[in-house]
């Protein structure tokens, strides 16, 4: 099958899901069956999903140690990720590992415990995210938070599951303007 061929069909493929099943550690995925759905998942000839979606909601996860290791032994095209459900999760920031998937479309991170708006900064570097949640987070208190995540991440097309509006572009830019200002540039003065 050619990577073209993988590509097409993957997409159509149910998810890798570890979904409710008291998960504590990203290790235990390794050891741990992945629920049924209603097609079975297909697998390589190495015995690893050629899913691109891989779900982990509804666990106990409080970080990603060895995310990548692990992902790489599940999946055979471990690069080819577009779809990362972590909702309903322990976590408390977002862990850089989920920056190297540059072909993740749909992040899902509702529910958890992340603390800091300016952890979605880590987000900017995927060229592909087009659908993200993080309602149900702590940093969904902050004021300005729709506004900042829309500036920082503008190719998101959905966020939180509600459309991005042409509405909703302007208003974030106008945010951005009131509220971020821009870095200043220090000139050296030459003293004598």
């Amino acid at each position: 099958m050619s990577k073209q061929d993988y590509t097409n069909t993957s997409v159509q493929e149910p998810p890798l899901d570890y979904s409710f099943r008291s998960i504590h550690v990203i290790q235990d995925l390794i050891s741990e069956k992945p629920r049924t759905g209603l097609r079975p998942l297909r697998h390589s000839k190495s015995g690893k999903s050629l899913t691109q979606s891989l779900w982990l909601k509804n666990n106990v996860l409080n970080d990603l140690k060895d995310f990548k290791h692990v992902v790489s032994q599940l999946l055979e095209h471990p690069e080819n990720l577009a779809w990362i459900d972590l909702s309903f999760n322990d976590l408390t920031s977002i862990d850089p590992v989920l920056t190297t998937f540059f072909n993740l479309s749909i992040l899902y991170l509702h529910g958890n415990s992340i603390q800091r708006l300016g952890e979605v900064n880590k987000l900017a570097v995927l060229p592909r995210l087009r659908s993200l949640t993080l309602h149900g987070n702590p940093i969904e208190e902050e004021k300005g938070y729709r506004q900042y995540v829309l500036c920082t991440l503008p190719r998101v097309t959905t966020f939180d599951f509600s459309e991005v509006t042409k509405a909703d572009r302007t208003t974030a830019e106008v945010w951005k303007r009131m509220n971020i200002k821009p870095k200043k540039v220090r000139i050296k003065q030459n003293t004598l």
